[in-house]
């Protein structure tokens, strides 16, 4: 691919076989992704598997080790100076200064971003709005909740309205109530056309994005919108078990030759199985006694954590079965 493959009309991000070594270690391994513009990008993957290295690697913050890539049409290793000036970035560790208020701190980052003295008021106020921040201007960050701390940590970040925001694990640590209601401001700000690249470990969250890159120890394993992943990459069915003892459940159905892979889901067992039917009814003559006190065995459709929980048995070479009994 030269470099006239890339098409930032197009393409908000584009990377080819992006590299980042640590000594002998491989953080990010080769991947190569595009990010359309306008969209929700999900980079998905476990703790430890390259989602931070490579964003930080996007952003400037530190130099690709091969590769190559631009973003909003810039060069990652010219540019990266430029690039910071179109593009909003958000940590997991949310760099507030917590004695300042909600909007001393919005007062500070527009120095950051050189946002222009005659829209600095108008930016504020906008930050304050879509962040939900109103009743909250003049508290001390201090005394914020992780959710509200969240909210005002995007609004620093979309100061400058850039066109491309990436976020990385912006979620972490935060109950799924808050969650939610963060993934609401992020389609507010998708709808004005900014792109977001959005880094986390939460499965759930790959259900709220348009297009999806998984990793797993640095290397990109599938890509695609939600839905062709789960047709894709579950060419098994999902059951989905509930009973009073899941981990001795565990121990009794998983020499069933039909079983596939199971792990622990909520207080119940996902199950990816061939031929679901004749499953239920083994489960269901194994598991219907009072020790294990089995509630339900039902088919259900796949999520996206079934899915990656596949992915990373298929490419990390383990029996799906034994290593999930070993958790």
């Amino acid at each position: 691919m030269s470099d006239t493959d890339f098409d930032p009309s197009r393409y908000a991000v584009e990377v080819e076989n992006l590299g980042k070594m640590f000594g002998d270690f491989a953080a990010v391994d080769n991947v190569s992704f595009k990010v359309e513009k306008g969209k929700i990008f999900g980079f998905l993957g476990p703790n430890g598997a390259g989602k931070s290295t490579t964003i930080r690697m996007l952003c400037g913050l530190i130099i690709p080790s091969s590769g190559r890539g631009q973003i909003a049409g810039l060069d990652i290793y010219k540019d990266s100076e430029e690039i910071k000036e179109h593009i909003g970035y958000m940590s997991q560790k949310f760099s507030l200064y917590e004695d300042l208020t909600v909007g001393e701190n919005i007062d500070f980052y527009s120095g950051i971003y050189r946002v222009p003295k005659n829209i600095k008021h108008e930016r504020k106020e906008w930050a304050i709005e879509i962040a939900g921040l109103t009743q909250h201007r003049n508290t001390r960050t201090s005394l914020l909740s992780g959710g509200w701390k969240q909210r005002l940590a995007l609004g620093c970040a979309v100061l400058h309205k850039p066109p491309i925001l990436f976020l990385d694990e912006p979620t972490s640590g935060v109950d799924p109530i808050n969650r939610r209601r963060f993934w609401n401001l992020i389609y507010d700000l998708s709808d004005e056309g900014i792109t977001i690249f959005v880094t986390t470990h939460y499965m759930d969250e790959a259900e709220y994005v348009d297009n999806i890159s998984f990793i797993f120890q640095g290397k990109l394993v599938a890509s695609g919108p939600p839905e062709q992943m789960k047709n894709e990459h579950m060419q098994n069915q999902v059951l989905e078990l509930f009973c009073k003892h899941p981990q001795g459940a565990m121990l009794a159905i998983h020499a069933l030759p039909t079983v596939k892979e199971v792990a622990l889901f909520g207080r119940g067992l996902h199950l990816v199985v061939e031929e679901a039917e004749q499953t239920q009814k083994q489960i269901r003559a194994i598991l219907d006694n009072d020790h294990f006190g089995l509630e339900s065995v039902e088919i259900i459709p796949p999520t996206m954590e079934d899915v990656f929980v596949s992915l990373m048995e298929k490419h990390s070479g383990t029996d799906g079965k034994k290593r999930r009994m070993m958790l």
